[in-house]
């Protein structure tokens, strides 16, 4: 109950972050994209706020043995570029540049009814169905599964 009760917490937030930032309003975003145009630099001080806030917890999870309310972390630890990787962080630009949404935003702005969010996220769960059913890898079996499954 304790890690639902953070999870909720940690999700409102950050919803109230974007809201505050104006990451949930697409023209904002977009201008902060529009680098050689009419740029609006503003949500560099909204991404530098957030690394001068998680850095210092990073720092702190990394002498941990443990979270509090989980049995490890989940850091990634990966350091390769591979072209799935790359693929999916270019489809990702892509559709922020274009519309000036990504996934948390347009959750947020979903929940104020904002039409382009619901636009966005009726995509975002078709491109999700689409990957699982195509290109996600196939779920461990057995013993592995077992105790992968064992934590969530």
């Amino acid at each position: 109950m304790a890690r639902i009760l953070v999870a909720l917490l940690a999700g409102l937030v950050l919803g109230i972050g974007l809201v505050v930032s104006q990451m949930v309003v697409p023209a904002k975003v977009l201008g902060f994209l529009d680098v050689f145009g009419n740029w609006d630099p503003s949500l560099a001080f909204v991404m530098s706020g957030a690394i001068l806030v998680s850095a210092p917890a990073f720092a702190v999870a990394r002498r941990m043995n443990s979270p509090a309310l989980a049995r490890s972390f989940e850091i990634p630890t990966r350091r390769d570029l591979n072209p799935r990787l790359l693929s999916g962080a270019a489809i990702f630009g892509i559709g922020w540049g274009l519309v000036g949404l990504c996934p948390g935003p347009a959750l947020v702005a979903l929940g104020f009814g904002l039409g382009p969010a619901l636009l966005f996220v009726a995509a975002m769960v078709a491109g999700m169905v689409v990957f699982h059913l195509t290109l996600a890898p196939s779920p461990p079996t057995g013993a592995a599964a077992t105790t992968e499954g064992a934590d969530a």
